[in-house]
């Protein structure tokens, strides 16, 4: 019987599965057709613009040209009107002259023919007619502004939609996750001189599988990419994976989009546990402020409504690496005393794990470590065997100590202002670094029999922890030359 249960119950699970996958794609189905409406409707208003604007420029050619025609033609015939009233005034003095000649020379009078002859000589010299040119000012020929616009036709006739850009693809063999940046490269299924640019948008997530319609995060667009590969830089990780695709576009259209890429950050990400810090501790998402006030009444107010932690906080479903715990445990109680501690609502049972924490350095004291869910509520961090930390104590001189178990060794280096912390759970060590140049200051070395979780304490000053950090690969490479040579906890004194 149970057995046949376990069976069905995982034919349900996969039938939910696959309905659930059905359900999405019918959402996209949908948003497809929504988005094929939307796009024919805007295409189609695109090219009636583009013909309008085309029948315009046209237009806009043939006024310009016809304007110039009537100019010419206008231009030539007041020339050549001009020209001929002159010489159709001249021809009408010439004929004037020409018949006042021949009754001169028909009349039969001798007395003033001499005279007469004489005078019209002189008007014959004098007439209009002799002194016009008889070549046309202006020419009737137009034929320098003949047109032929069968070349213009043949290109006209040429015009087709624009080629749309190959759609690339993603060579996820190729894409590098490490230090919080992440280098996307892709290729085109052949060369194409007309891509201008790409554009990347890339999505946080914490489903491994294609992207959903409903998701928490949104799209994150970079454009103006000139090569084919691209690498985002400063990242945080508080996600288990990041979702990518890019599309190529040409100088007035973009392809469509590849398919998207799901790459896994490896990050470790925490929250602090504020349901049980010591109430002088004021703790704010990832900052803590000692306050001496210690807000004990909102504090009673908090026991009764507190909820298990740290193993049951709600980042503890957020990812699934490092391991959380799998069962239901009790919430463990506030410290107090002079434990002014918070721990991180994550466990740490295997793996390698980074984290960073900058504080005040003018803090009177501060530590920070990594500690078993065992440590006492009354426990200082590096006062039992529950707990190892670096401490820095303000308080009377200033020194900077690697404590466990209530043994110390100071250290020689300058204090930083932030700290890295690094585990490697499986090989129980625990370093400590200069966060910014990454110059080791301390090696634990030991065998964790339980979980470890990150721990913090700070007494009259502040500190703030930057989570979603990868194992840098400094830190990476200089664990394997150190390996042998980095100090151990059973040699403190």
């Amino acid at each position: 019987m149970g057995d046949q249960k376990e069976s069905l119950r995982k034919i349900t699970h996969t039938l939910a599965v696959k309905n659930e996958e059905i359900s999405n794609f019918v959402c996209t189905l949908k948003q497809s057709l929504e988005n094929l409406e939307a796009n024919s409707s805007r295409v189609q208003d695109d090219l009636e613009s583009e013909f309008s604007s085309l029948h315009a420029v046209l237009d806009e050619m043939k006024e310009n040209m016809s304007t110039r025609i009537k100019q010419e033609r206008a231009s030539r015939t007041y020339e050549l009107q001009n020209q001929l009233s002159a010489c159709s005034k001249a021809l009408e003095s010439s004929e004037e002259l020409l018949e006042l000649a021949n009754q001169t020379l028909c009349s039969s009078e001798t007395d003033g023919f001499t005279q007469a002859a004489k005078d019209i000589k002189d008007s014959v010299t004098m007439a209009p007619a002799f002194r016009l040119s008889l070549k046309a000012k202006a020419s009737d020929n137009m034929s320098h502004l003949m047109v032929d616009f069968s070349q213009e036709r043949e290109m006209l006739q040429g015009l087709r939609f624009l080629p749309v850009p190959a759609t690339p693809e993603i060579q996820v063999s190729e894409c590098q996750v490490c230090d919080n940046t992440i280098t996307v490269v892709w290729t085109l299924p052949e060369p194409d001189n007309k891509i201008e640019h790409y554009i990347l948008e890339h999505r946080r997530t914490n489903h491994e599988g294609p992207p959903r319609i409903r998701e928490d995060y949104p799209w994150m667009v970079v454009e103006g990419i000139r090569e084919t590969e691209h690498t985002l830089t400063g990242l945080r990780f508080d996600t288990r994976y990041v979702t990518f695709r890019v599309r190529a576009c040409n100088k007035a259209v973009a392809g469509e989009f590849s398919e998207p890429v799901t790459l896994e950050t490896h990050a470790f990400t925490f929250k602090l546990d504020s349901a049980s810090s010591h109430q002088n501790l004021k703790v704010e998402d990832l900052s803590v402020e000692w306050d001496s006030s210690g807000g004990k009444v909102q504090d009673i107010r908090k026991e009764k409504n507190r909820t298990n932690s740290p193993l049951h906080s709600p980042a503890r479903s957020a990812l699934m690496s490092p391991k959380r715990a799998p069962t239901a445990r009790p919430g463990r109680d506030r410290f107090t005393a002079e434990s002014y501690t918070v721990l991180a609502d994550t466990m740490i049972d295997a793996g390698q794990q980074y984290w960073e924490v900058k504080f005040d350095k003018e803090s009177k004291a501060f530590a920070v470590g990594v500690a078993l869910r065992s440590l006492g509520r009354f426990d200082q961090l590096g006062k039992s065997g529950a707990s190892w930390c670096i401490h820095l104590n303000n308080w009377l001189q200033q020194s900077l100590t690697a404590k466990h178990n209530n043994k110390a060794r100071t250290l020689d280096c300058p204090i930083p202002s932030s700290i890295g912390v690094y585990v490697n759970y499986d090989e129980g060590v625990l370093s400590f670094y200069n966060a910014k140049t990454k110059q080791l200051m301390h090696t634990f070395r030991t065998k964790f029999q339980q979980p470890v979780i990150p721990a913090f304490m700070v007494w009259n000053g502040s500190f703030s922890v930057v989570t979603g950090l990868q194992v840098p690969s400094v830190v990476q490479s200089g664990q394997r030359k150190n390996s042998g040579t980095s100090s151990s906890n059973a040699s403190l004194t």
